[in-house]
């Protein structure tokens, strides 16, 4: 998904405050989150912070780098997305933006499909990868920088969906959480792996200013009601359940709710890819509260695996 900043206030914060008043000031909620990581190596063992290890988020990189199974999962995916295309251009009624997301009618609109940037279409492994050996969290200013280097590759199997849906007149929207002042950047590595750019109005990323919406935090939704207004969107591809519905409450039961309502979705309107590195599942787990010390973000996590007493 790009990178925003994601939730910080704790869940009785947040149940008091407005979402936007939970927007986290380090990550991007769909972009690189902090990782949690190993001191270089050869460096000497420390205490405190310092001494959680890197294996929160070594194995979920390598993961992605590494594993056949990852590529053969975002190739599924997006080759099963194409196989629907066809469907959802003839039915004149499908859309797949949720009810109050849709101020419109979308009959007769021009198609449009909606991806998110970040782990759904462009691979940052390589900058979480920096985090792990440098011993780092995710901090704006590095994020700023890798996106500079326009190094990201395409995830496997997007391009060639791309491609398809563009052959077909259907427009490609990029709606991230990379900032605004990203975009250049952004749309020049795009190009560059091959994805389908109409102009420069096609990515909308975060600090979009949307007029009769007041955006919560890092949520997506006055983004997709404006691409709602000129498109009618077939479908939404991300690897956060805030890539494609609004998460007002981002605990284990708040997410297993929306799961749960949009369910029959998933595979016909919308398409999830992989992304273990980070998102909302993890501060979920310590109630959204990056301001916890590193160890005690780690124990809430470990606190959380079931072990079937």
């Amino acid at each position: 998904m790009r990178r925003t900043a994601a939730v910080s206030l704790s869940v009785l914060a947040c149940a008091v405050m407005a979402l936007s008043a939970c927007k986290r000031t380090e990550a991007p909620a769909d972009a690189a989150p902090p990782a949690a990581a190993a001191a270089p190596a050869g460096a000497p063992a420390a205490s405190g912070d310092a001494a959680v290890s890197a294996n929160d988020n070594l194995n979920a990189v390598l993961w992605i780098q590494r594993a056949q199974e990852y590529r053969a999962i975002t190739q599924q995916t997006y080759r099963a997305a194409a196989d629907h295309l066809d469907k959802a251009l003839k039915e004149p009624n499908w859309d797949a933006l949720v009810s109050e997301e849709r101020g419109n009618a979308a009959k007769g609109l021009k198609p449009a499909v909606v991806l998110d940037v970040d782990e759904t279409v462009l691979d940052n492994s390589p900058y979480q990868a920096r985090l792990v050996r440098d011993g780092k969290e995710y901090d704006e200013m590095t994020w700023d920088q890798w996106v500079a280097e326009k190094k990201a590759k395409a995830i496997p199997g997007v391009v060639d969906f791309a491609k398809a849906a563009n052959a077909k007149g259907v427009t490609l929207l990029y709606i991230s959480n990379r900032a605004v002042h990203l975009k250049e950047a952004t749309l020049a590595n795009l190009r560059a792996e091959g994805l389908p750019v109409a102009d420069d109005s096609v990515f909308l990323g975060l600090g979009t200013v949307v007029e009769g919406c007041e955006q919560a935090g890092s949520e997506k939704n006055c983004r997709r009601r404006l691409a709602g207004q000129k498109y009618r969107v077939l479908m939404q591809f991300g690897d956060q359940l805030g890539d494609f519905v609004e998460v007002t409450a981002n605990t284990n039961d708040g997410r297993d709710a929306l799961l749960q309502q949009y369910h029959d979705w998933f595979g016909e309107r919308w398409w999830m890819l992989p992304n273990p590195t980070y998102g909302g599942f993890e501060p979920a787990q310590f109630n959204n509260d990056y301001s916890q010390s590193r160890q005690a973000r780690h124990d809430a996590k470990r606190a959380a695996l079931d072990y079937a007493p």
